[in-house]
């Protein structure tokens, strides 16, 4: 062999040994990789859940609705003259609303007055009579024929003269209706009749319409399986001989609360025949004015107590694209375990779950949602989980 044929071979052997020694370093490399690059243990907040006694509360949609409905009308047709109320103010029973022409009425009265003097003189002269003759019956100085007359004349001159001062007393108070009163005391709308209007009894439109807004009633529906068991625990709850009702409260289409709460009324209960769904009615304070008639608002019913439950805030359910509901727990091991659970109701912004948690569970409720199962988490406490008790625990006491 040649020299140059053993200096080529020997390179040859010398790359070979080369690329050996650069794939072994690459291998080591590649194995190394995943021990510096491992991720860090996620940061999750989470909620320890553990066994309580909640409020069952109902929410329903329903509608406002006045407690009496009164339309204005005159008792005698007439020339309005004025209107004295400010439309859209509430008016005090018995506020002179609107004036009619009294001058035809006034009339009417001086001459039922009249008549009644004519009445009273016929009958004072009637009583004379009556007497003169029955002091000449004791004498037997007349006859009976003239006796009995005088009688009959003084009962007929009785009866005129009474009738009269009814005619009077109609007469006086067709003058007072000229004076339009409100009715009830409530909220007045606009004026459907202005000044200078004729107005005619017996026809079918009104002056204006009050509708007393404090207290208000709230009518909803709901099923009658419900509506007993409602009535059930209401009853447990109510002394012997007081109405059953009740709590109730209100919250307004933006989500806040009123302020007040209200009684649920069973005896305003009745069922509709075409749907079998039973219409309640509430009654509610409203000395702000804050409830409109025909306002939406939710209704929300106390239908008693449900003791050791187990409830998750609602942001931490999830849903899978079937519709299964969902949660992150924390494993013994810090890893997360997707469960699936079975919801029963939100109260208070919190999910019953009655399937799927046991007391003690660690509940992820923030930093859930770039976690896949079995990832390693850093649990921390929640840190709305102290308003959110607050919030409960006051919802509770209320």
């Amino acid at each position: 062999m040649s020299v140059r044929t053993q200096t080529i071979a020997a390179l040859r052997a010398a790359c070979a040994f080369g690329m050996m020694v650069g794939l072994a370093g690459c291998g080591e490399g590649k194995q190394a990789g995943p021990a510096e690059k491992q991720a860090p243990p996620v940061v999750v907040s989470v909620v320890t859940v553990a066994p309580e006694t909640l409020r069952i509360v109902s929410d329903l949609p329903g509608r406002i609705a006045p407690t009496r409905i009164a339309e204005v009308r005159p008792r005698v047709s007439g020339i309005i003259i004025e209107r004295v109320f400010k439309q859209g103010t509430i008016v005090q029973q018995g506020d002179v609303l609107y004036r009619l022409d009294p001058a035809p009425f006034q009339v009417r009265v001086a001459s039922a007055k009249a008549a009644l003097q004519r009445a009273e003189a016929t009958r004072a002269l009637a009583a004379q009579q009556a007497e003169r003759q029955t002091k000449l019956k004791d004498r037997d100085a007349t006859t009976g024929q003239l006796y009995d007359k005088a009688v009959a004349e003084l009962a007929q001159a009785e009866a005129d003269e009474a009738s009269a001062r009814a005619g009077l007393q109609a007469a006086e108070l067709d003058l007072q209706y000229t004076e339009v009163r409100a009715p009830i005391t409530g909220r007045i709308g606009r004026a459907l009749i202005t000044e200078g209007a004729l107005f005619t009894v017996g026809g079918s439109e009104s002056l204006a319409t009050i509708q007393q807004l404090d207290p208000v009633y709230a009518d909803f529906t709901q099923s009658a399986n419900e509506m007993l068991a409602l009535k059930h625990a209401a009853q447990r709850t109510a002394k012997p001989g007081d109405a059953i009702e009740a709590e109730a409260r209100l919250r307004f289409d933006n989500g806040t609360n009123y302020a007040h709460r209200g009684r649920l009324l069973f005896s305003e209960a009745s069922v509709d025949a075409t749907t079998g769904q039973v219409t309640l009615r509430g009654e509610f304070p409203n000395p702000d004015g804050d409830l409109l008639p025909g306002m939406y608002v939710r209704v929300q019913l106390v239908q008693g107590e449900e003791a050791g439950v187990l409830a998750v805030p609602d942001r931490a359910l999830r849903r899978d694209p079937g519709g299964q509901a969902q949660l992150y727990v924390v494993t013994a091991d810090r890893k997360a375990e997707l469960r699936p659970v079975t919801p029963t109701r939100l109260v208070d912004g919190r999910w019953i779950i009655a399937a799927g948690l046991k007391a003690g569970d660690a509940v992820i409720v923030q930093g859930f949602q770039a976690l896949s199962p079995g990832a390693s988490v850093d649990p921390q406490p929640w840190s709305g989980i102290a308003a959110a008790g607050a919030a409960s625990a006051a919802a509770q006491a209320k």
